[in-house]
């Protein structure tokens, strides 16, 4: 594959990879009534939100939002304006758990869950020829497992695939959020995750426990604790 080298600069008060981060999670807003919601069903008794800007195209392009994201994130957003305006209908598609609905079994996502993904991708080939995929951290690591961990039932849909910053080493992108520099964003995953515990303890009071949350430093020590059991996992 071709390496292509972008020319780009930004502008001198946005050089800052923390400020770049930062800025348009907090000051960038766009409206989500672009959306219309579908809910489809799972064979395992759960749901899956789906919002669309459908405009008739005959392409369709499948946006996977990163850790703890929606679709009503500003990227996600913002890649949906343009996409629409672009020629395409857009499907943005929320992982279980995230957006304004908890779902209703146990287990939520992981950054290598690919199922659900599958999922949406069969659900939209009924209606589109051509799919394009387009993840965003753990939603591009989780579109590109999706094509390379068994290709030969990769739907004959999908046409191209585009990943951004997708973490497709986990270990050491897990390793790099427990640097003293990246605290700030481990804390914000933590926190938006210990939320959906407490929502899940309601839901499974025999499966799930809230107490001493607040003792969890880092990622790795939330999946040990609750991602790698609800999947069935040893550890993370």
């Amino acid at each position: 594959m071709a390496v292509i080298r972008s020319n780009y600069k930004p502008p001198f008060w946005y050089r800052n990879a923390h400020w770049q981060t930062i800025f348009p999670a907090v000051f960038r807003r766009l409206d989500p009534g672009i959306y219309t919601r579908e809910k489809i069903f799972t064979a395992d008794g759960d749901f899956l939100n789906l919002d669309w800007v459908r405009s008739g195209a005959q392409s369709c392009v499948i946006l996977s939002h990163g850790l703890e994201g929606a679709s009503n994130r500003g990227y996600m957003l913002g890649m949906a304006n343009y996409l629409s305006n672009n020629g395409y209908d857009v499907c943005a598609w929320n992982f279980r758990g995230c957006g304004d609905e908890m779902n209703e079994n146990l287990r939520m996502y992981h950054s290598g869950f690919t199922s659900d993904l599958q999922i949406v991708i069969d659900h939209i080939a009924k209606s589109y020829d051509q799919i394009y995929l387009i993840g965003f951290s753990a939603g591009g690591n989780i579109s590109l497992k999706y094509l390379g961990e068994n290709p030969a039932v990769v739907n004959s849909a999908i046409k191209a695939c585009i990943a951004f910053s997708a973490p497709t080493d986990l270990g050491a992108c897990s390793k790099e959020l427990e640097k003293p520099s990246n605290f700030i964003y481990q804390k914000r995953f933590l926190k938006l995750l210990g939320e959906k515990i407490v929502i899940k303890e309601q839901q499974f009071p025999e499966h799930v426990s809230s107490h001493k949350y607040n003792q969890l430093k880092t990622l790795r020590e939330f999946d040990d604790r609750y991602t790698a059991p609800f999947f069935g996992f040893k550890d993370a």
